[in-house]
């Protein structure tokens, strides 16, 4: 299927690793000559949305899993529209510092700071501390959602998911594009609302490490080291676009 827009997951996803490769332009380009239009969903904060949006040919992100979504608006300037109310949001930051009173030693990510609909903490410093699971827990007993990428466990007030998300954009800012014309890409636990409620997905190679976690797999599983992030996102484009 030829897809009318491309969704994506970003770390482990477009980046090789934790780091960017040349191969995240490669993606671009392909998509630029097909007119394509990419639009990453990630667990990272609105502020590295901001750094996508003036730094990456794109013209709208999905943030912090899905709180969030900036654009250019007609203006040409960066906007947003937080899909939680406002009472959440403040519940967040209370929430935000219970934990850390309750687990001593416990940090937020430095990208915290950027965050609005969600905060996160480093899966490093979890296993660090050995409360992962304990985290879990308090937050399962608060009423606070929660949820892993390849580098955080984020939490959040409220109700909104990736799928939610993609789906709420192609309402508003997509006329007459459907969901089972668009295509997604990812790799961790965080991305399983999209494998469950989107038709055409795809997971590259590294998806292997949480495969068995997932009760909601990809459509698509890629294979081998060279299907392994962005190389998998380019390789499975070049087959379907040719």
């Amino acid at each position: 299927m030829r897809p009318k827009i491309v969704f994506s997951d970003f770390d482990g996803t477009l980046t090789l690793g934790e780091s960017l490769s040349p191969i995240l332009f490669d993606i671009f380009e392909i998509l630029q000559k097909n007119n394509i239009k990419l639009v990453p969903v990630s667990g990272r904060s609105i502020s590295w949305g901001h750094f996508f949006l003036t730094h990456f040919p794109i013209d709208t992100v999905i943030m912090e899993g899905g709180g969030v979504i900036g654009y250019h608006n007609s203006k040409g300037l960066i906007d947003h529209e937080f899909l939680i109310d406002d009472q959440e949001i403040g519940r967040l930051e209370g929430m935000a510092m219970e934990v850390r009173k309750e687990f001593r030693g416990l940090a937020l990510t430095a990208d915290s700071v950027g965050r609005i609909t969600d905060r996160a903490i480093e899966l490093s410093v979890l296993s660090e501390l050995g409360v992962k699971s304990e985290v879990e827990k308090f937050w399962d007993k608060h009423g606070v959602s929660h949820s892993c990428s390849n580098v955080h466990m984020n939490f959040w007030c409220g109700e909104f998911s990736k799928i939610k998300a993609i789906n709420y954009y192609l309402n508003k800012f997509e006329d007459g594009v459907k969901l089972e014309e668009c295509m997604f890409f990812g790799d961790s636990l965080n991305d399983e609302s999209v494998f469950k409620g989107m038709p055409y997905t795809v997971g590259v190679s590294n998806i292997s490490v949480v495969l068995n976690q997932l009760q909601h797999k990809p459509k698509v599983i890629l294979e081998g080291p060279d299907n392994a992030g962005p190389r998998g996102v380019l390789n499975h484009l070049s087959n379907v676009l040719k």
